[in-house]
């Protein structure tokens, strides 16, 4: 990609997609509240794969992240080390979590806690691949997870009947705040930013290898 390419800002390409994202969380909000359709707005916990939602988001958007920036040649400096991360980032995940499941037998809820984690760990390791991408993933999953943090919290508190107050199994009582803490903040803010990384990232770093390009500082070094 020419030095000339215009540099796109992290701005530019999130304020779209994140105005769509959290409109998509407004209509699954009404839509619960309305007792709509359950195939496409699940008010049970999770949200139980209800197709109108955003954690199907970030694989469309990851795509068209990683071709705006491959096109204002903010590309990832290896295509291969962008997809080898991304694949590490899911091994990583995928193998912690069948470890602490089969293995060593931890508890459903901590196994919650260590998926929190270990996603959160799995997204920063696929950024290594291509941090322009990642650092763009990384803001559009605050836009999109912290308005459903913040959401979260009156829906306990009014116990609406959605699924952004809905408890896990077995989950144990305690007050409205703490339980907005466990089941709302904590994974908002470790879970899904880092399943919006990786989920972005199996998107984009296969569209990298797809249109090719590489970065700036790649190209340079090259010439």
């Amino acid at each position: 990609m020419p030095e000339s390419s215009p540099r796109v800002s992290v701005r530019e390409l999130v304020l779209v997609p994140a105005i769509i994202t959290l409109a998509v969380t407004a209509l699954r909000l009404v839509g619960e509240l309305q007792r709509w359709d359950e195939r496409f707005f699940g008010r049970t916990g999770g949200g139980g794969g209800a197709i109108v939602g955003i954690s199907w988001l970030p694989f469309l958007f990851g795509g068209y992240f990683a071709w705006k920036l491959v096109q204002a040649g903010q590309g990832p400096a290896s295509r291969g080390r962008a997809v080898g991360m991304t694949v590490l980032a899911i091994v990583i995940m995928v193998g912690t979590m069948v470890l602490a499941a089969a293995v060593l037998k931890v508890p459903p809820l901590g196994q919650i806690v260590i998926a929190c984690l270990v996603s959160l760990l799995a997204g920063w390791v696929a950024t290594l691949g291509w941090p322009a991408l990642g650092k763009v993933l990384l803001v559009y999953a605050l836009a999109a997870r912290v308005p459903v943090a913040a959401l979260m919290l009156p829906a306990i508190l009014g116990k609406w009947g959605t699924h952004y107050d809905a408890l896990p199994p077995n989950f144990p009582p305690m007050g409205p705040v703490a339980t907005w803490g466990l089941i709302g903040l904590f994974p908002q803010m470790t879970l899904w930013i880092g399943m919006t990384l990786l989920s972005g990232f199996i998107v984009g770093s296969l569209t990298a290898a797809i249109v090719g390009g590489k970065g700036r500082q790649a190209v340079a070094s090259a010439a």
